[in-house]
């Protein structure tokens, strides 16, 4: 791969929503693209003295269970049914024990992830890529990104959304920014930087049920953030 592939694949996958993880429980019936989840766990890494941020990726915290011979006992989840698995790896500039490096940014990514977040997280994978002498010069601190204008619509989902404090625009990084089904109704928006996405997720499902309950369920997606 060239420097130009590299560079290529860093701006893809930054810009990339990448997966949908499941914000609370399954009765929040909220959602985070990976990539806006990705800024906030990537800003928590950084305040950490001696760290300098690699990849970081979220998933399941367990894979698909293997299917069950016939007759044989159900088996209990390992885990919290859409609990998830944060995997960073990082380099470490010398000055600091790494056990206490590890520690404090395991502690950061769990509390960037939770009460940052709101996401249920039940496992943090750190990997040291590099041991650095000194830590890189600084850059300016990268802001999310922005992505294009937001949509305007006039439908009364997407404004009962635009009402709630903490959401910075409706989007349609995903498809339309209100999409209905037979089930319900969709709504994606940007959260301000800052506020936590699961709170406001929160606000919208009860902002638009309680605005149009002949919608029926409400599903919230957080498709960025927005400073």
């Amino acid at each position: 791969m060239t420097t130009s592939d590299g560079w290529n694949a860093a701006v893809r996958d930054r810009l990339a929503p990448g997966r949908l993880l499941p914000l609370g429980t399954a009765t929040d019936d909220a959602w985070i693209t990976e990539r806006a989840a990705r800024e906030v766990l990537g800003r928590a890494a950084a305040t950490v003295r001696g760290v300098v941020p690699g990849t970081l990726r979220i998933g399941p915290a367990d894979p698909e269970p293997e299917p069950e011979p016939e007759g044989s006992p159900q088996r209990e989840p390992a885990r919290e049914p859409g609990a998830l698995r944060v995997s960073a790896s990082f380099g470490l500039v010398a000055g600091r024990p790494l056990p206490e490096v590890v520690d404090e940014l395991r502690a950061a990514l769990f509390a960037a992830a939770g009460d940052g977040i709101g996401l249920v997280t039940a496992a943090v994978d750190l990997r040291v890529t590099d041991l650095l002498d000194a830590a890189p010069p600084k850059e300016g601190r990268a802001a999310p990104p922005q992505g294009g204008t937001s949509p305007t619509t006039d439908d009364p989902v997407a404004l009962a959304a635009l009402g709630v404090t903490g959401v910075a625009a409706v989007t349609d990084a995903l498809g339309p920014p209100v999409r209905r089904g037979s089930d319900g109704v969709r709504v994606e928006v940007a959260v301000t930087l800052g506020a936590r996405p699961l709170d406001v997720a929160r606000a919208v499902r009860t902002a638009v049920t309680a605005a149009l309950p002949e919608e029926g369920a409400v599903t919230v997606v957080v498709s960025e953030l927005r400073g």
